[in-house]
């Protein structure tokens, strides 16, 4: 072991030993080299560590967007379960925890059911709402908990000029860590910053895992996808932070980057049950700026027509259903040979259902087919949406029998209930009052 590695295991077990308030220490790991080799020299030094003074809490935090690559997504949750295993049987203050976007903030939630176009350079929404929100809530509560927290991050400065000058930004001088650029009573500890990449294979190549995973299957997984050599994070501490497009550790679905060189490098390695994740991905961007797809206005009714009088809105109704459609498509094929993968989730599809109901009635567009009825179409089952279609189809008819007399006063109370149905289901309160008074307004400004 190099005089460098010894350093950082013993520099590490002074900082957990130190007398702060036992400020909890959370490690981003997206179960790449360089999380990996971060964790390892953590676990080594805190097995030095009598086990009287093992008080302080190490959070190891994954954060799954829902659309991670198949590959990678298993294999770091097998290396997550050893983990969580190794350090309950070695008596290790390490808890695991995974965290996800919230449903409304979901990719497939926003592009299938409120029609946003794929991300790209100008609009890259899926950080924020995959990435960026679901960590910051957990380090929300630790900080609410704690007062404090540290994150301990594997960001080295070799791997760039502006990731060397983000850390030297941040850097408290003298002092090993730095200051959160975004989370109050939060800072950043990066262990491993002056690690060259050859330090960080030998880490994992040469010294053992010490929750019992085989590196050399990481190691294989790296020489199979064939891309550049950045890892996405975990935790991002910088919202400028470049696309994980290009890593072996990122979104399939990513559409910032012209071609995705790992998941094509799977498929050309004999992984070619993935190949309808790369068609699927290759058609979102062929599609995301023809004219013909968008609508002339944005979620917000603002115009969205350019000067060439192309459509810039958001998806329109036929759209969305054709990418439904190309979603549960791709993954029936793959289900067919790894039964477990799934691509879209059964309360994406009820949140995309609700929305297409709302879009319906606040944009008055026309969706010719449901949810439901595409599912039951592709995997030639009923799905269980039908039965609570059924129901809201009860509430209407006896609705409108109430309101006979008054046809209008159906319309207001009809729309009304569904606002409030889609609000509660997506936890999404933001907006209803303004809702509510934009449905109020047109009911009372109605044609006599």
């Amino acid at each position: 072991m190099s005089n460098k590695i010894n350093y950082i295991i013993s520099e590490l077990k002074d900082q957990y030993l130190i007398d702060d308030n036992l400020r909890p220490w959370i490690i981003g790991f997206s179960g790449g080299k360089d999380s990996t080799a971060l964790l390892q020299l953590v676990w080594l030094a805190i097995s030095e560590v009598p086990l009287e003074e093992r008080k302080r809490e190490v959070h190891v935090v994954c954060n799954d967007t829902l659309v991670e690559n198949p590959v990678i997504q298993a294999y770091v949750y097998g290396v997550l379960k050893k983990i969580k295993e190794a350090a309950a049987s070695m008596s290790m203050p390490i808890r695991v925890e995974t965290t996800i976007p919230r449903l409304e903030d979901t990719f497939w939630v926003n592009v299938i059911g409120r029609g946003y176009p794929v991300p790209n350079n100008a609009f890259r929404w899926c950080t924020d709402k995959m990435k960026i929100k679901p960590t910051s809530r957990f380090l929300t509560d630790q900080v609410a908990e704690n007062g404090e927290a540290i994150i301990l991050i594997g960001t080295r400065s070799s791997e760039s000029t502006t990731r060397a000058k983000s850390i030297k930004k941040h850097e408290i001088r003298g002092k090993r860590l730095t200051k959160h650029p975004h989370n109050p009573n939060t800072y950043v500890y990066s262990p491993i910053k002056d690690l060259l990449i050859e330090e960080v294979w030998y880490i994992i190549n040469a010294m053992t895992s010490p929750w019992g995973a085989n590196n050399s299957e990481l190691f294989q997984i790296y020489m199979d996808a064939s891309a550049d050599d950045y890892e996405c994070p975990t935790i991002v501490t910088d919202k400028s932070h470049r696309s994980c497009g290009q890593s072996r550790f990122g979104c399939w679905t990513c559409t910032v980057v012209k071609e995705d060189k790992s998941l094509t490098s799977l498929v050309n390695k004999g992984l070619t049950w993935l190949e309808p994740l790369l068609r699927l991905r290759e058609s979102m961007v062929e599609e995301r700026n023809k004219s013909q797809n968008r609508l002339p206005i944005r979620r917000n009714m603002k115009n969205a027509v350019n000067e060439d009088g192309d459509n810039l809105g958001t998806y329109d109704p036929e759209y969305r259903i054709k990418l439904l459609e190309q979603v549960l498509s791709s993954q029936r094929a793959i289900q067919k040979e790894n039964s477990n993968i799934e691509l879209i989730t059964n309360q994406e599809l009820v949140a995309i259902q609700v929305i297409w109901h709302r879009d319906a009635a606040y944009y008055n567009l026309k969706f010719s087919k449901t949810v439901s009825s595409i599912y039951n179409k592709i995997y030639d089952k009923e799905m269980e949406m039908e039965r609570h279609a059924e129901k809201i189809q009860r509430e209407i008819d006896l609705l409108k029998s109430v309101c006979e007399d008054e046809p209008s006063d159906y319309e207001l109370i009809n729309e009304l209930l569904t606002l409030q149905r889609n609000k509660a289901l997506l936890n999404r309160k933001r907006g209803l009052k303004d809702d509510i008074e934009r449905v109020i307004e047109k009911y009372l400004n109605r044609p006599a």
